[in-house]
Formats: structure tokens, C-alpha cells, sequence
């Protein structure tokens, strides 16, 4: 298993760095639990869900696809709130509906009643999890400190899946799907009380910002006439549909190839492990490099890996090979989205615009994965369907190559510069993707 990252801390006395590392901690926790009660849970509720209804895993998977669809709705809302109020109200609120609905969930007895429960598990995963955590974060930790903070978050959130899929397997087996999601809603509810006493009560962002960045609602029309924002926008949504396709099909594509199910079902669990690796592996490497760069060349190779699976899928070691490759990006972009956006426009609108953002990439979530199945049926081969995984992949590098690190700033005023936690003009230091250094020359 790879090691955890240190919790990053902050300078400037103990007490600022306890209440840092306490926030990191109880939001690693808390994101660990609610994507395996809200999300990784219903991988193994599908059938017997279907079952207690009498209906067909297709409408079980419609009323989850709802479920995404409200979250794509509301994450602009969701994003204003959290530039406005802070994180404490939406994130409490969120995770204490989301125990009440998983309860309510143990109770449905007709299809109507599982699509109203689900719509509203999908407004409050939006407004507790990854997106509204990565907004605390974002906004309380200076930007040396952002890229460490997100990645001892989703490193330990990376094994929601290895923790609740198997969990929720024995709890079905043991006790029944009912009597199960009761014991995921009371799981779920412990989540409340660290969204309460630990996220903090408001937003405190850089008062100053940088300058020549505008400020306020001017940040969101700058950025939406902003050529960057959109290359950000076109990459990680051709990667999210890539990966959500590869999530969905690649079990069913080795086994077409000859490998047994239990072979096919032990590669693709690579996956999973291997987010973790790519993420702390990318970290590291943006002590050096650009995080756009980096986030680049990741994908690249996930490109020419889904273009060389078809290849060489058949053989062990060659399935295996491209998927670690694919596997290494799989949980890349959960850590540069954030990073590259509090790097190029105002912290202050940070949710915001992390929001807009949410928008196609949730919706290339929902897509790709029929996309992918309508491609199959079509040819009768999962070529074609690898070929355009890697055609996404390929347009995700090179939209995010051509984005590039932001515009070098001019100073800013020095009192702005001083209360702020962004890097101080003249202090010899530049921002790079979440990490600071000193450049190699005056």
C-alpha cells in the first residue's frame, strides 16, 4: 500500500498548524466516507435494489444518473454559496441530508420513491464532497501548501472503493440491502459532526490577490473570456469522459480478449491503487515542472496506452502493462483542477468557477459510458471504443499543454502583498502549480 503524505502544515505558531492538520485529517476522513456511502455503495445496491422494486437495473441506473445530473445543476449554485458564506453551513447540511436520505433509502417501495431519494443524494454529495472540500482548502492554505493539502485528501480518499465496496458486499450477504444502507446512513452521519466543528465558518482567501487579476465577479467574467479557462475546461472533460468510459467497459474488454472474468476483474482493480501512485507521483513532479506540463504528458501516455490495449490486451503482461499506464492519470485531475484554478484567477471565486467547470465534465461523466456502449453494439469490437478513449485522452494533453503557467504578474502594493498568503513580489519566489520556488536566475 503506498504511504500517505505528510499533512502539510503552515508557519507562523502551533496553534495555526493543529487547526490545519485537524482540517485535513477530518476532511480526508470525511470525503473517504462519502464517496463510499453516497457513490462506490451503489455498485453493489444495483441489483438488489432492482430486485425489491421489480425492475430492471436499467431504471435503477436512470434514477443515478439523476442523481449526477442534480449534482451538475447545482454546482454553480453550490459554488456561489461557498464563495460567499464558506464551507461549515453547505458541508454540515450536505453530509447530515445525505444520513437522513440513505435512511430514508431503506425504505422505498416503489420506483417514484427511489428517483426522489436519489435526486436528493445528489444535492448533497455536491454540496459535501470533493468540490466543496477542495474550496476550504483552496482558500485557507497559501498556495506552497494548496497541492499538499488536496493530495492527503484524495490519497486517502482514493480507497473509499477498496474500503466500502466489500464492506457493503458483506453487510448485503449478512443482513440485507435495507438493513445495510441503515448502517451506511448511520457511517454517513459521522461525517456531520467533523463538517461542524472542523471546516471553518467562513472563507478567509488572499484579501489582496495578485495584481492584474481582476477581483470579485469581475474574476468570473475574466475568466470566462479567458482562452486558458476553456483549454482547462476541454482537457479535463475529454480525460473524465475517457476514464469514465475505460471505468465502465474495461472488465467486458478483457474478457472479449480471452481472459477470465476473475483475470479481467483483478487487472482492472489496478486501477484504483494506481490513482494514488499517479497523484503523489505528479505532485513530485511539479516541484519541478509546470502542473499543466505535467497534467499533459500524464495524459499522453494514458493516450498511447488505451491505444496500444487492443494491441496487446490479450497477453497478461501486456493488459497489464497498458493498464498501468491508463491507470497512472486516473486520479490526476482531481488534484490539478484545483491547483491550476486557484493558480490562475481569484481565490475569492474559486467555487465558482470550479462549478462551471463541474458542469460538462459531470455531463461527460454521465455520457461517455453509453457513448462507449453505443460504439460497441455498433461494431461489434471494443477496438473503435478504445481508439476513441485514447483520441479524448490525446485532445485532454494537448488542451492542457497549450494552457501553460499564467501570465508572469507585476508586483502588486505592498500592504496587499504582506496580508495575503500568495508569494510576496520581490521575495525571489514564483508560484508554480501549487508549490513554490526560487527561480535560477535574478
Amino acid at each position: 500500500m503506498t504511504a500517505a503524505p505528510p499533512v502539510p502544515t503552515v508557519t507562523g505558531g502551533d496553534r495555526p498548524a493543529r487547526r490545519q492538520r485537524r482540517l485535513v485529517a477530518g476532511l480526508a476522513l470525511s470525503q473517504t466516507i462519502g464517496y463510499g456511502t453516497l457513490t462506490y455503495a451503489f455498485a453493489v445496491l444495483l441489483h438488489p435494489l432492482a430486485d425489491a422494486l421489480g425492475t430492471s437495473t436499467t431504471v435503477i441506473t436512470g434514477a443515478l444518473a439523476l442523481s449526477i445530473g442534480v449534482g451538475a445543476v447545482l454546482a454553480v449554485p453550490t459554488g456561489r454559496w461557498l464563495d460567499r458564506y464558506g464551507g461549515r453551513a453547505l458541508m454540515t447540511t450536505g453530509s447530515a441530508a445525505g444520513a437522513l436520505l440513505l435512511a430514508a433509502l431503506a425504505h422505498v417501495r416503489t420506483v417514484g420513491q427511489l428517483y426522489v431519494v436519489l435526486a436528493g443524494i445528489g444535492a448533497a454529495a455536491v454540496a459535501s464532497r470533493y468540490e466543496a472540500a477542495f474550496a476550504v482548502l483552496v482558500a485557507r492554505f497559501a498556495p506552497a501548501r494548496r497541492a499538499s493539502a488536496i493530495l492527503a485528501v484524495t490519497v486517502v480518499a482514493g480507497f473509499a472503493s477498496s474500503i466500502f465496496l466489500p464492506l457493503t458486499g458483506w453487510l448485503v450477504d449478512a443482513h440485507g440491502w435495507r438493513t445495510a444502507v441503515l448502517v451506511l446512513a448511520g457511517v454517513q452521519a459521522v461525517t456531520v459532526p467533523i463538517h461542524a466543528l472542523l471546516v471553518p465558518r467562513r472563507n478567509t482567501p488572499s484579501p489582496g490577490g495578485r495584481h492584474g487579476v481582476p477581483l470579485g465577479r469581475a474574476a468570473v467574467r475574466a475568466a470566462l473570456a479567458d482562452r486558458g479557462f476553456w483549454l482547462l475546461t476541454a482537457g479535463f472533460t475529454a480525460q473524465t469522459a475517457a476514464v469514465t468510459a475505460l471505468t465502465v467497459h474495461l472488465v467486458a474488454a478483457l474478457t472479449s480478449w480471452g481472459h477470465r472474468p476473475t483475470t479481467a476483474a483483478t487487472i482492472a482493480g489496478l486501477l484504483g491503487v494506481l490513482s494514488v501512485t499517479g497523484r503523489l507521483a505528479v505532485t513530485g513532479l511539479t516541484r519541478r515542472w509546470h502542473a499543466s506540463h505535467v497534467t499533459a504528458a500524464v495524459f499522453a501516455v494514458q493516450a498511447v496506452s488505451a491505444l496500444a490495449l487492443p494491441a496487446v490486451g490479450a497477453h497478461l503482461a501486456g493488459a497489464v502493462g497498458a493498464v498501468i499506464g491508463l491507470g497512472l492519470g486516473f486520479g490526476v485531475a482531481t488534484i490539478a483542477k484545483p491547483v491550476l484554478l486557484a493558480e490562475r484567477y481569484d481565490t475569492r471565486r474559486y467555487a465558482t468557477l470550479a462549478g462551471i467547470l463541474l458542469i460538462p465534465i459531470t455531463l461527460a461523466k454521465a455520457a461517455a459510458p453509453l457513448a462507449a456502449a453505443a460504439l460497441h453494439t455498433a461494431t461489434g469490437d471494443y477496438t473503435p471504443v478504445l481508439t476513441a478513449i485514447a483520441a479524448c485522452c490525446a485532445l485532454a494533453a494537448a488542451a492542457l499543454a497549450a494552457t501553460g503557467p499564467p501570465a508572469t504578474r507585476s508586483a502588486r502594493p505592498a500592504a496587499s502583498a504582506a496580508s495575503s498568503p500568495d508569494p510576496a513580489p520581490g521575495s525571489g519566489r514564483t508560484l508554480r502549480a501549487g508549490t513554490l520556488v526560487r527561480p535560477t536566475s535574478p
